[in-house]
């Protein structure tokens, strides 16, 4: 396996036993200068994992570390990107729904990801040269990740057909006037249309592996809440375009504000 890959994969799945620690008893919950919940959870996830990553010599970007100016960041041919807890609202609500996102891109391109779902233990990943993902499901001993990855039966594949009813990845409870649109101009081409809601990144994994066919995403998010996600999606053939160049969207950025996006076929 790939270093590289092999350090991302160990670093998701120690964070992800670390989170499940915090996530089965009580913890606080405070919140930053833009009003988003921060738990311990967030901060043992990213001190683990920023730890591992070092181990690589590449630079990181954190959601939970302080971002270094752009004047220094447009240097870096190769970075990690990093949501140690992708969907902490979710994690608060303890119904599973989050995870830990790791992207290693280079000149703005996904060369590989990794999102882990602590609760389920499913594993999602690439391989290194991004022309296949994976989802592999954990039993409670995750010590020792050799032989268990890679394997025929774990090969993530999209659906390559809509039979009539398209299955859109979105919100049941208050989905915005711009996804609304979309989903009228689907159903004015001719299509059943059937929401399908989840939180965090697991939206890019759900049209990865088949289970929704489109993911529209007019709404804030991040570079760390979507570089895992593309390059999973990328890998197995989908797009994941930036709405506002129809092209992919790139990473370290000046701004790491994402505009809106969408993953279809």
């Amino acid at each position: 396996m790939d270093k590289n890959l092999k350090i991302a994969i160990t670093a998701a799945l120690k964070a992800g036993e670390a989170i499940l620690k915090i996530y089965n008893k009580d913890f606080s919950v405070e919140y930053k200068e833009d009003e988003s919940p921060l738990t311990e959870a967030d901060l043992v996830s990213n001190k683990i994992i920023v730890t591992l990553l070092q181990e690589t010599n590449l630079p990181i970007i954190s959601e939970e570390n302080k971002q270094l100016p752009y004047s220094i960041r447009k240097e870096w041919k190769q970075c990690w990107i990093v949501d140690p807890i992708d969907g902490t609202k979710e994690f608060i609500k303890k119904n599973g729904e989050f995870t830990v996102n790791i992207a290693l891109v280079e000149n703005g391109i996904t060369k590989l990801g990794v999102i882990y779902v602590p609760v389920t233990k499913e594993l999602y990943y690439t391989n290194e040269s991004k022309s296949k993902a994976y989802k592999t499901v954990f039993a409670d001993n995750i010590e020792d990740i050799n032989g268990v990855l890679f394997k025929e039966e774990d090969i993530l594949k999209p659906n390559q057909e809509v039979n009539g009813i398209v299955k859109v990845v979105g919100s049941r409870s208050h989905m915005n006037e711009d996804t609304l649109n979309y989903v009228e101009g689907l159903k004015h081409n001719g299509n059943d249309i059937e929401i399908v809601s989840k939180g965090s990144s697991l939206k890019f994994c759900l049209v990865a592996e088949g289970q929704a066919d489109v993911y529209p995403r007019f709404a804030p998010t991040m570079e760390w809440d979507t570089a895992a996600g593309q390059a999973i999606c990328e890998a197995v053939g989908l797009k994941v375009l930036n709405q506002t160049t129809n092209e992919p969207m790139k990473y370290n950025r000046e701004n790491l504000l994402n505009n809106y996006f969408l993953v279809t076929k």
